[in-house]
């Protein structure tokens, strides 16, 4: 678990869950205060570090060498996860399923950053070298290290910015 502090009123938590090393992972979100009817874009980042805020978790978690891209697309990083739509109070509650996000194996997204961004992920379809590399999803505000929780192949993150 992971509580993540900042300027903002955004906190929630995101819990991924995996059954085994070869099945999809569950990841599943409760946000609250963020900006009212948005898309919201977050992802898993390289590095397990924040010591000087989300800029210190790298680019997106990114083993295989492929571009920015949707969740549901081929060519993606394994920490693309799109965007949350909140609701008209700013809060979003929501869950999907995801082949490449892994809990297990040397593609682990264990002791890595979800990072929160303060914009919409054009999910690489943006037209230009940024897209493809970050989805212009914008600023870090909040963010927090996976770490792994007591039950088997469940973690959470506490997001508090």
């Amino acid at each position: 678990v992971a509580v993540i502090r900042g300027d903002s009123k955004v906190s929630g938590t995101v819990t991924f869950e995996q059954a085994n090393e070869s099945t999809p992972t569950t990841i599943s979100w409760n946000i609250t205060g963020h900006d009212a009817n948005a898309e919201r874009g977050f992802h898993v980042h390289q590095f397990g570090d924040n010591t000087n805020g989300c800029t210190s978790a790298g680019p997106h978690f990114n083993p295989f060498g492929k571009t920015h891209g949707a969740p549901e697309d081929d060519e993606r990083h394994v920490g693309d996860l799109g965007n949350f739509k909140t609701d008209a109070e700013g809060n979003a509650v929501g869950s999907k399923q995801d082949k490449l996000v892994k809990l297990i194996g040397a593609e682990s997204v264990l002791g890595r950053t979800l990072v929160v961004h303060a914009g919409t992920d054009d999910l690489g379809r943006g037209g230009n070298e940024e897209s493809k590399k970050t989805g212009n999803a914008g600023p870090r505000p909040a963010c927090g290290k996976h770490v792994p929780t007591k039950i088997p192949l469940l973690t959470e993150i506490n997001i508090v910015y």
